[in-house]
């Protein structure tokens, strides 16, 4: 893509990216469907086009509308829970990227129980503010019908949406404490962290080896995760803290190399809901990532 700051798509991209992101749930797709709308967009008259913002708006939600149909077939027989793929972000995620507090991993997972086009109106209206009115013109339905879907998506989400407030000093504390019971393979420590109710997803997409079926109890999720600590393939690998989607949670690295992303909840000064991502798939951007500071570092 050319760097041209001038360029609407290039002023926009960060809404762009958001739209996709929080439409497809996974960084590649959204770089993907950024690509083909760059190419409409340097094919299209620009004589015929009165306001590029909103017709960039619209070419990416389309198309990652037309991706999110077709993926909810391949979705169906994914293997094990399916989690989005993380994101790296700033202690400020609202400002850098746009999503406001839905870039969370758990707001994420909520939003893959909606169907697509539900979707598409929930985030174009609650996340990017736009109005029943444009939205309508952004899929082609009639204004009435966006009110339907947005009031029906609005109440499917708040009634799933996750609830849970922690301070960032206690968030912090929180994470040091449990990296350091699970590198020091300190079991009772690590069940201290974990509310009663706590549960584990893990998403290896069937590239990995992982649990197939969330895992549910302080002592069963602990001595999981201390087992997968344990494995000779695990050697090397060591917790980092970082913020993903928005929020401090952890990185399991070699090196330099992540090779999975630990994100979750926490009530009441305890862990409730653990989400662990392992997919090879989905580290894709994460590592790249990595690779790009790391020769960031050698050149400096």
């Amino acid at each position: 893509m050319q760097d041209d700051p001038i360029d609407p798509f290039v002023a926009h991209r960060r809404l762009l990216f958001g739209t996709a992101y929080q439409m497809l749930g996974t960084v590649t797709d959204a770089e993907d469907v950024l690509q083909d709308a760059w190419i409409k967009w340097h094919e299209v008259d620009r004589d015929t086009v009165t306001h590029p913002k909103a017709y960039l708006v619209r070419t990416v939600t389309n198309l990652a509308l037309n991706r999110l149909t077709s993926a909810r077939a391949t979705r169906e027989t994914y293997v094990g829970p399916w989690l989005p793929e993380p994101l790296l972000t700033t202690t400020d995620a609202a400002e850098e990227t746009e999503m406001a507090d839905t870039v969370s991993t758990a707001m994420l997972v909520v939003l893959e129980t909606l169907g697509p086009v539900e979707r598409a109106v929930f985030v174009l209206r609650e996340v990017f503010g736009y109005s029943h009115a444009e939205i309508a013109g952004f899929l082609d339905r009639p204004e009435a019908t966006i009110r339907q879907i947005s009031h029906r998506a609005r109440s499917h989400v708040h009634a799933r949406r996750p609830r849970f407030d922690a301070d960032p000093a206690t968030r912090s504390e929180i994470t040091e404490k449990f990296m350091a019971a699970a590198q020091g393979g300190d079991v009772n420590a690590l069940m201290e962290l974990l509310a009663p109710e706590v549960t584990l997803w893990n998403d290896g997409g069937g590239k990995i080896t992982a649990a197939r079926r969330p895992l549910s109890g302080p002592d069963h999720v602990a001595r999981w995760l201390l087992g997968v600590m344990a494995k000779p393939i695990s050697a090397g690998i060591y917790l980092e803290s970082a913020y993903i989607n928005g929020e401090l949670g952890m990185l399991a690295k070699i090196g330099d190399f992540p090779v999975g992303a630990l994100t979750y909840d926490i009530r009441d000064g305890h862990i409730e809901n653990i989400r662990f991502q392992i997919n090879p798939d989905k580290m894709v951007g994460l590592q790249q990532q990595a690779a790009g500071s790391a020769a960031e570092s050698v050149g400096d």
